[in-house]
């Protein structure tokens, strides 16, 4: 009997699992339509004119915040590094902040409520606290940055270190050492 009910669990999980997936379409159908019916309400409530313009009020605001969250994002998760703290939760901000921008820019009044919502702390810090743990941050830099693989053959050379004449048998790069 215990594996039936595994069974039955097992199914359980599946149709949860079905459910959170086939409500993503369902949502996207939606929102357009929802976002029209947001445009009807506030143009009879203020406007045509005052809609157009609040709609591209919060494109021009998204714009500007995407491009100050881009110029900032890596200052930010550097200076925390650099202070020796986990720059995971600046970059989480970032991210939110990125999300919110771009549902500012996309026209409709659905979208920027919740981007706006998305940009208040609180928000974001309830956000960060329900999926922080999910976040691992994991940096692999060596000398300038790079990480060299020891069992690489890969000999890096300028312009100048190359030429396609005879090679120069003084040269400690005219032959690799046989491993």
């Amino acid at each position: 009997m215990p594996e039936a009910n595994d069974a039955e669990g097992l199914n359980d999980q599946k149709t949860v699992t079905n459910l959170r997936v086939s409500f993503l379409p369902v949502f996207l159908l939606l929102l357009p339509l929802l976002e029209i019916a947001g445009f009807v309400v506030v143009g009879k409530q203020i406007g045509a004119l005052a809609t157009v313009g609040l709609v591209m009020l919060s494109t021009v605001a998204g714009s500007a915040l995407l491009r100050h969250q881009g110029l900032g994002a890596m200052n930010r998760a550097r200076a925390a590094m650099d202070a020796g703290k986990d720059p995971g939760l600046q970059l989480a901000n970032s991210a939110m902040a990125v999300v919110a921008a771009i549902l500012l820019i996309v026209p409709g009044f659905i979208t920027s409520a919740i981007g706006l919502l998305i940009l208040l702390p609180p928000v974001r810090a309830l956000f960060w606290k329900m999926f922080g743990r999910r976040v691992v941050f994991t940096s692999q830099f060596g000398t300038a940055g790079f990480r060299r693989d020891a069992n690489s053959r890969t000999i890096d050379l300028d312009s100048e270190d190359f030429s396609r004449g005879r090679p120069d048998d003084s040269s400690p790069w005219r032959r690799l050492p046989e491993e």
